[in-house]
């Protein structure tokens, strides 16, 4: 009991350590520049500097991990970081916040197992550490497919804002950047992906490859039928809005089927409540006082 909470302390006190070691330090330059964009990034609508949101930012968590992760590693593991992008988290400091909470969350819960359980405080401690060791896991997993149902849901009416834009005169770029500033509050998901493919074909990269880029993010049917489209109306000079709209159409019926075929399944589904819930209990309810009449019955009947 006391080596536990010994280990739990020591790994706790160091955690803090080197957090507090790895804290940035601003040097002049770095304020100067602070105070130059600041009046920029307030106009773009961020935050103000001097609020918590701008202290506690993934850069300033994910340093210390970092540090810890340079010396086994100098890249962070290329699996964790396209499954952290697949949930939505594409910084390098994400994949670092996340190995230090792998290690962190065991120790806490650890520490917690051998303070709060006085009986079979071994057998609690190791539970903890399991959970606390495959928890970050379960949670990346369902961060991944809640992200791609949002995507999945939002991408017809993005495809019907695109097309709107399109056949109003823009180009698909701008229309791409105009629909990502438009779905920003109701579909916020998607909205980012549009930017991200703008910003990716900014900073150089070709059109196909962006879309691509896009369909590897989402990593769902309808996104990889959306780009294989887009890159076939390139080639071939077919009119996009068209496209677009019988893509969306043709999105909105699948959907729709879809919505049939979970509702033509919930009869199923309610046969295992109904054979171990509801009929028991009806049955008591109708056959119980019959029964119970029937042995005082025969109780008489033998007396």
């Amino acid at each position: 009991m006391t080596l536990t909470i010994l280990l739990g302390l020591s790994l706790f006190v160091a955690f803090v350590v080197i957090f507090l070691f790895a804290v940035p330090c601003a040097s002049a330059e770095g304020v100067l520049l602070e105070e130059v964009a600041r009046d920029v990034r307030r106009g773009e609508g961020e935050v103000p500097s001097g609020s918590w949101r701008s202290i506690l930012n993934a850069d300033f968590v994910g340093k210390p991990f970092t540090l810890f992760r340079r010396f086994f590693s100098s890249e962070p593991n290329p699996d964790l970081v396209r499954r952290l992008m697949l949930a939505g988290y594409r910084k390098s400091s994400h994949a670092d916040i996340f190995l230090g909470a792998r290690l962190a969350l065991p120790a806490l819960l650890g520490f917690s197992a051998a303070l709060f359980f006085e009986n079979n405080t071994i057998l609690f401690f190791f539970i903890a550490l399991g959970v606390g060791f495959f928890a970050p896991d379960f949670w990346l997993s369902h961060a991944i497919n809640k992200r791609r149902a949002q995507l999945r849901r939002s991408l017809p009416d993005g495809l019907d804002l695109l097309s709107i834009c399109l056949e109003a005169g823009l180009g698909l770029d701008q229309g791409i950047v105009r629909v990502g500033q438009e779905l920003r509050l109701s579909h916020r998901e998607l909205s980012e992906e549009f930017l991200l493919i703008n910003f990716e074909q900014r900073a150089g990269v070709q059109r196909v490859a962006a879309w691509q880029s896009f369909a590897e993010r989402g990593n769902f049917e309808s996104a990889r039928s959306f780009v294989a489209m887009l890159i076939q109306t390139d080639r071939f000079g077919t009119p996009i809005a068209k496209s677009l709209g019988a893509f969306s159409d043709a999105l909105r019926t699948q959907r729709r089927q879809q919505a049939e075929e979970m509702a033509a399944k919930t009869t199923i589904k309610l046969v295992p409540p109904l054979v171990f819930f509801i009929f028991p209990s009806v049955g008591i309810v109708t056959v119980g006082p019959a029964i119970i009449m029937v042995s005082k019955s025969l109780a008489h009947i033998v007396q």
